[in-house]
C-alpha cells in the first residue's frame, strides 16, 4: 500500500502569519521545523497503520521548504518545481492508493488561517461548477479521476470543517483554531504530531482505490481584486471574461481543468504590479 502525502504549509502547526512561510525569513526557518515534524508524525502513522511506501509531496510555494535531512527514512519526497500535477504530483502513476493533504488551509474569501485558493492574494474567489473551491476540493477532483480517495487532511478548524464537503470519510486534524487570517489558538508541536500520528494510522485502512471519477465537465469560475487580471486571463485559450472581475472557462475534466487553472494563475501573477496589485 502506498499513501502519498501533499504537503502544503499553511495549514501547519504554529503558522498564522505569511513571514511563517515565505522563504528566506527568520520565522520561516523556524516553522520548516514544525511543518517538517507535521509531516514526519504523519509518516509515522501510515506506516503504523501498515502502509508499505509514503511518497511526500512538496506544494507549498517554492516546494523547497521540508528538510530532508530531518524526514522519516522510510519515506521519499518529490521536491522542487514545475510538475504536470503540481499538488498532487505522482498520483497518476497507478501505485497510489490513498492521499493526505497536510498542512491544508481554507479556501480565498474563507474564514481561515491564511485563507487562499494559489494564489495568496488576488484571486478572491474560485468555484467549481458552483462550489465554493479550495485548493482541498479542487485536489480531491483530481485524485479521484484516478480512483484514489482522500484519507486524512490537517490545518485549522476551518479546513477540517471544508474537508467534510470533498472527503466526508477522511480522518483529519485541527492543529489551531482559526482567530483571524493572521491568529490562531495553537497547539504545541508534541501534541499536533501525536494527533497526526494517531490519525494517519487509523486513515490508512480507508486508502483504498476505486473505479476513477467521471463527473466531469468542470466550469471554473475565478474572481480577483482587480479588473486588468480577468483581462490578462483570457491570454489562456478557452478562459472568456464573464463579469468585470470574473472570468470561466469549461473542462471535460478535472485534470485538464486543473492545467488551466496553473496557467491562469501563472499569467495573472505576471500581471500583478508591486504597489497596486
Amino acid at each position: 500500500m502506498k499513501i502519498l502525502i501533499s504537503a502544503d504549509m499553511e495549514g501547519a502547526t504554529g503558522v498564522t502569519w505569511p513571514a511563517d512561510v515565505l522563504p528566506g525569513t527568520p520565522q520561516w526557518e523556524r516553522c520548516r521545523q514544525m511543518f517538517t515534524s507535521d509531516v514526519n508524525a504523519a509518516i509515522a502513522g501510515f506506516f503504523d497503520g501498515g502502509a508499505d511506501a509514503v511518497l511526500v509531496n512538496e506544494a507549498h510555494w517554492s516546494m523547497r521548504n521540508l528538510l530532508l535531512e530531518k524526514l522519516d527514512e522510510r519515506a521519499e519526497m518529490l521536491t522542487g518545481k514545475h510538475k504536470t500535477l503540481g499538488m498532487v504530483e505522482g498520483v497518476q502513476h497507478g501505485d497510489v492508493d490513498g492521499v493526505a493533504f497536510l498542512g491544508n488551509h481554507a479556501a480565498a474569501g474563507a474564514e481561515g488561517v491564511l485563507a487562499h485558493t494559489y494564489l495568496a492574494n488576488s484571486v478572491v474567489g474560485v468555484r467549481v461548477s458552483g462550489r465554493r473551491a479550495s485548493e482541498g476540493l479542487l485536489n480531491s477532483l483530481v485524485v479521484a479521476e484516478y480512483g484514489v480517495p482522500v484519507v486524512l487532511v490537517t490545518g485549522d478548524d476551518r479546513t477540517c470543517e471544508d474537508a467534510k464537503g470533498y472527503a466526508p470519510q477522511a480522518r483529519s486534524v485541527a492543529v489551531k483554531d482559526y482567530v483571524s487570517r493572521y491568529a490562531a489558538v495553537c497547539r504545541a508541536p508534541a501534541r499536533t504530531a501525536a494527533d497526526i500520528r494517531a490519525a494517519a494510522r487509523d486513515a490508512t485502512p480507508l486508502a483504498v482505490r476505486h473505479a476513477p471519477a467521471r463527473s466531469g465537465p468542470f466550469t471554473v469560475e475565478l474572481e480577483f481584486d482587480a479588473e486588468h487580471l480577468a483581462g490578462a486571463a483570457t491570454a489562456v485559450p478557452g478562459v472568456e471574461q464573464s463579469g468585470e472581475r470574473l472570468v470561466a472557462y469549461t473542462m471535460p475534466t478535472m485534470y485538464e481543468a486543473i492545467r488551466c487553472f496553473k496557467a491562469v494563475t501563472t499569467v495573472v501573477s505576471a500581471a500583478v504590479e508591486d504597489h497596486y496589485g
